[in-house]
């Protein structure tokens, strides 16, 4: 481990190393269940991300920035078992193409190293975060009615309010992604840095997992995910949407097990 300033909490005592990359408006502890799954025979990471759960903020975004910050918690005598799941899955494919000693295998949670036009959903959410009058609010279930209209289905409003936190003194609430930056910036979690890896290949090996109803990974994205990673492997999960490991939890711990224990 080194002493990078992104918050990380561990489970597991003894194994090969797993950490997981969470996405937009996630943090580390989304995926406690699945780590708590696997810890018995891992040692287990759960990295919240720049400008996300209890991570420092920043000044702007940069795919390549976020993937050397994340890079600093690992080290080559010791390499990880890196699972990044959207916007994560985009930071874990940059660090294992810059990093590849690093990283000793990958898996990929649906997201494609492609540009992704238009964030306007994500863009509703921000919004709808942003116009919640948190000074005037003393519930939770509050919230959860104010945010009802930007973000109407309850399992998706449900995941963003996890990012809604008592301020220090216990009062108020506050939000904790850094949702100006998030905002602005949402052309740059679309995209893809193609330019900084190019002609870059990760040789280990890669699982790339979809979710059969989520738009992220097509077969039009395939020939970019092989030219990159050419020891790819895709699996499709059936009934799950993005979030496929919270739709599917039992089916993606079951994939990711016989993954993680397949030989180099």
């Amino acid at each position: 481990m080194s002493d990078s300033d992104l918050h990380v909490t561990n489970l597991g005592e003894s194994g090969p190393r797993v950490a997981f990359c969470h996405g937009l408006f996630g943090q580390g502890k989304n995926w406690t269940a699945i780590a708590k799954a696997i810890s018995d025979d891992h040692r287990v990471s759960l990295i919240d991300m720049p400008n996300h759960g209890r991570s420092p903020w920043t000044e702007h975004l940069d795919y390549p920035e976020m993937a050397e910050q994340v890079a600093e918690l690992f080290d080559a005598d010791d390499p990880v078992a890196l699972v990044g799941h959207s916007m994560g899955g985009k930071i874990s494919m940059l660090l294992a193409l810059l990093h590849p000693e690093l990283v000793e295998r990958l898996v990929v949670v649906d997201m494609s190293p492609v540009d992704y036009p238009g964030q306007s959903e994500f863009a509703g959410y921000i919004d709808g975060m942003q116009a919640l009058d948190l000074a005037s609010m003393s519930t939770r279930a509050e919230a959860d009615e104010a945010l009802s209209e930007a973000a109407p289905n309850r399992t998706v409003r449900s995941f963003l309010l996890q990012n809604l936190r008592r301020d220090s003194g216990g009062q108020g609430w506050r939000w904790m992604p850094n949702l100006d930056l998030l905002g602005r910036e949402l052309p740059v979690l679309g995209g893809w840095p193609a330019d900084r890896v190019e002609a870059t290949t990760y040789d280990g090996r890669v699982l790339w997992v979809a979710g059969a109803e989520s738009p992220y990974v097509k077969d039009d994205y395939a020939p970019a995910m092989e030219a990159l990673f050419p020891r790819v492997a895709k699996v499709t999960i059936k009934n799950a949407g993005h979030w496929v490991h919270s739709q599917q939890p039992e089916v993606f711990t079951e994939v990711l097990r016989r993954f993680l224990a397949t030989k180099p």
